[in-house]
């Protein structure tokens, strides 16, 4: 058996399509709505490093999808494009002297060359490039039109700072408390922000979920992050004399009465304000140890409690007891007010920070031993005056009418999710189109000087002082003012990188129109977008932020739906493998709990020789693709990245399973090459064909992949064995073949006589009654269990079925003796009798 020629089979049709532009979407009117689809894929950051295998797997699955749907008359928008700014390539900037837009174009140029290697079937007509003016030119006229709805606004914020890299950072760059770059101990600093109203769409965004075809566990995460719950605002007057109060946020007051001490963030106001002389050093020094911590690390449930006394006290509003007012670093200022009331008899955190510094702890819900641990179930309430013997619901009800009687607190919605931090201090980012003035105070550019491009500059450096590397730069930051003409300072922080991403779907509509982001009338054609898919890691905030963009061009009119994104798949992930040499067994690498060179544990306890992480650049475990295509093909590691299971399972890649798949598609082109016959083929190849096509037909339309691959490969490992190549198999085989493998496809479509592309011949139709089985395997079971198994023609009855259920041997040991007290049969699949004795 001969290899297929891939390297010439696959540079020739991937010429021949660019040449062509065979996957170029028009608006041709003519077709209706049901048969039009956008299939989108999560547009990649193009990084240094280029593609690894794991990136193509999503894009395969589209790419089979959408040659799939074209061969059934489906007029398909699929696009591709790139997520090109972002803090990689500014950091490779201030390392190497070169430009960002340089590296970054040179980066694109070696993911189009990969991209297009692996014949996906993109209208690269249609591509777009985040960080090009023409790009965020409408990036930044979006963002002018959520200013202008009042939707941005600014804000003293905390952030990350690294002192030496004299720039701030993400959470995700703060390991231990120290910058993740140079381990200089990273401090909290309040700098000005730009921030967006995404609070204000909180019930759209989650009343919208519903209607949406995304998986439970998306929306679950979705719903989480929202986190919207019902309770009440309480006001907490300050104790001694002294002026103010503290405000909290509780969804249960019914336990106000157990509420023995109160917390606030260190970054509180109120802190500086209400610290008593004597607690002042502790305070400043616990402040100055809390700034050194990231978000994710004072919050992490597992460690432990920490905190300091203020001095001071609070009065609770239901019995007017005092209570003591700690501050400690899981309270975060970001959230809710900054400040919790503290019932350690039923919070399990609470409880602990109690036990630790003797705090009282008051059972108010009766049903646990709040000495152990907090009791967080539900129960009459004691301790609780004119609450007591109430259940939850009354006992909230009661409380916050009285509250509201007393003006110390009023019935309330809040929600986990915070206004988004819209402002980076970095170079590589689109520009924000404000200008400061003295005068006019924000002024917006107008519209007519879109886009405001970044300046060339020499250093990429971060100023110093917080602020964007673009501060420093005088001929760009001082400007006229738009509106009254005198001396004013262009806004210097640029917007992250999720701005670009966040309507960069609408751009692919109509990426080359310089008048509006997209026509309102191909916007209409195509949207919403029928199919995404992409990685779980934008599973909550690219599509949120993407979400609330989208309601808000909603609101404006400049789009025809609420929602972006109909339905939603998230791909799993390719993984490496662990090997345990002690069984010869690979063992996923997702249940491994510990990675090193040698002796790692599973999370069962057993012990790896050795393990291979998941594929990164930092483990030197990375599988190029270039690597692949050249030693296999590229419609091999398509369909073995297909073959592999199921699309949204996380899979261990190994090699050996692709040169499997490589042995198949040699086994179709020897059969291609064969003497070609128009006789009539045997009735059971016929018959296995009409299996084949309805078998992969369906599973392809529910991206069932995997197993319309092992349907091919049945099909011909029967077909192999002839001798021949019968036309009248071979025809419909290669056009069900080709979403799968198109260079082979077309080369063997050729070889048939056709002259055109077979990108959009008709997909075989297939009869239902040859498709049909001729035998079908029922299982046998006593009380649900399966006991024997038999074969009987498809379709045999229920009264047949049991007749031969009962004459069947197999079962004769379970039934002598027994009372059958019900016999259940269900054609072509079981027989059930429920026995007594």
């Amino acid at each position: 058996m001969s290899s297929y020629p891939y390297q010439e089979i696959e540079p020739k049709w991937q010429a021949y399509w660019e040449e062509k532009k065979t996957f170029r979407a028009v608006e041709d009117e003519s077709i209706p709505a049901e048969k039009r689809r956008y299939v989108l894929d999560m547009f990649p950051y193009p990084s240094g490093a280029g593609l690894h295998v794991g990136h193509p797997e999503g894009y395969t699955a589209t790419d089979i999808y959408c040659r799939y749907l074209r061969m059934n008359g489906y007029n398909v928008l699929h696009p591709m494009g790139y997520d090109s700014f972002g803090l990689p390539a500014e950091n490779y900037a201030i390392k190497t002297g070169q430009p960002p837009r340089t590296t970054t174009e040179k980066n694109i140029e070696n993911f189009t060359k990969q991209i297009k290697s692996l014949g996906f079937s993109y209208d690269w007509d249609r591509c777009v490039e985040t960080h090009t003016p023409e790009y965020y030119r409408w990036t930044q006229w979006i963002f002018l039109k959520l200013f202008e709805k009042g939707l941005a606004y600014e804000s003293e914020m905390p952030i990350n700072w690294c002192g030496d890299c004299k720039t701030g950072l993400a959470n995700e760059e703060v390991k231990d408390g120290k910058c993740e770059r140079c381990g200089h101990i990273v401090e909290r600093r309040n700098l000005r922000q730009w921030v967006l109203k995404i609070t204000q769409y909180a019930e759209e965004l989650l009343a919208d979920l519903e209607g949406l075809d995304w998986t439970d566990s998306v929306k679950a995460m979705q719903r989480n992050w929202i986190g919207r719950s019902e309770g009440a605002n309480v006001t907490f007057d300050l104790a001694d004399g002294k002026e103010g109060s503290i405000e909290v946020y509780t969804t249960r007051p019914d336990t106000l009465f157990g509420a023995t001490y109160m917390v606030l963030a260190p970054e509180h106001p109120l802190v500086a304000k209400i610290t008593t002389p004597d607690q002042k050093s502790a305070v400043e020094e616990y402040i100055e140890a809390a700034a050194r911590k990231s978000d994710l690390e004072r919050t992490d449930l597992a460690k432990d409690k920490s905190g300091v006394f203020t001095g001071a006290y609070a009065i609770n509003p239901v019995n007017g007891a005092k209570v003591p007012v700690w501050i400690s670093d899981y309270i975060l200022i970001s959230y809710g007010t900054g400040a919790i009331m503290a019932v350690p008899a039923h919070d399990q955190r609470d409880w602990e920070f109690a036990t630790k510094f003797e705090l009282p702890i008051i059972e108010v819900l009766q049903g646990g031993d709040v000495t152990q641990e907090a009791f967080t179930g539900d129960g009459p309430h004691v301790n609780s005056e004119y609450l007591n013997g109430l259940g939850k619901a009354e006992a909230i009800a009661a409380i916050i009418e009285k509250l509201e009687a007393q003006k110390k607190g009023f019935k309330t919605v809040n929600y986990k999710l915070r206004d988004w931090n819209f402002s980076r201090q970095r170079y590589w980012g689109e520009p924000i189109p404000l200008v400061h003035c003295p005068h006019c105070g924000i002024v917006p550019v107008p519209e007519d000087q879109l886009p405001l491009t970044l300046p060339e500059v020499k250093s990429y450096e971060p100023s110093g002082t917080g602020e964007s590397p673009l501060a420093v730069i005088d001929e760009w930051v001082n400007t006229p003012c738009p509106k009254c003409g005198e001396a004013a300072k262009r806004e210097t922080n640029t917007m992250p990188q999720w701005a670009g991403s966040c309507w960069y779907y609408l751009r692919y509509i109509d990426p080359k129109n310089t008048t509006a982001f997209a026509d309102k009338d191909k916007i209409d054609y195509w949207m919403p977008v029928d199919l995404y898919i992409g990685g779980t890691e934008h599973a909550v905030l690219h599509l949120l932020y993407s979400r609330f963009w989208h309601k808000v061009l909603y609101e404006l009119g400049l789009v025809n739906t609420k929602e972006p994104f109909q339905r939603l798949v998230n791909q799993g992930m390719i993984t490496s493998f662990a090997y345990m040499r002690s069984n010869k067994t690979l063992v996923p690498v997702d249940e491994v709990e510990q990675k090193g060179d040698d002796f790692v544990e599973t999370a069962t306890g057993e012990k790896l020789e050795q393990v291979v992480a998941k594929m990164s650049k930092s483990l030197k475990n990375v599988i190029n693709p270039d690597d692949i295509i050249r030693d296999f093909g590229a419609d091999s590691m398509r369909m073995y990245e297909m073959f592999m299971g199921p699309l949204e399972v996380s899979m261990p890649w190994q090699t050996q399973g692709l040169a499997g798949v490589h042995r198949f598609l040699n086994r179709v082109w020897d059969v291609a090459k064969r003497e070609m016959t128009e006789a009539e083929p045997p009735k059971a190849l016929v018959k296995l064909l009409h299996k084949t096509l309805k078998k992969v037909g369906t599973d392809t339309s529910s991206l069932d992949f995997n197993t319309a691959i092992a349907q091919m490969m049945i099909f011909i490992n029967d077909v192999y064995k002839e001798k021949q190549c019968f036309r009248q198999l071979w025809e419909p085989f290669v056009l069900i073949l080709a979403p799968y493998a198109p260079h082979l496809a077309e080369e063997m479509w050729e070889m048939l006589g056709h002259s055109e592309t077979l990108a959009y011949a008709p997909y075989p139709a297939w009869d239902d009654a040859l498709a049909a089985d001729d035998e079908k395997t029922v299982v046998l079971q006593i009380n649900g269990k399966v006991r024997a198994k038999i074969t009987v023609p498809a379709g045999t009855s229920k009264e047949d079925l049991l007749v031969l259920a009962e004459k069947d041997n197999l079962l004769s040991k379970w039934l002598d003796g027994k009372e059958v007290v019900k016999k259940i049969a269900v054609p072509d699949r079981l027989v059930n009798f429920v026995v007594k004795g």
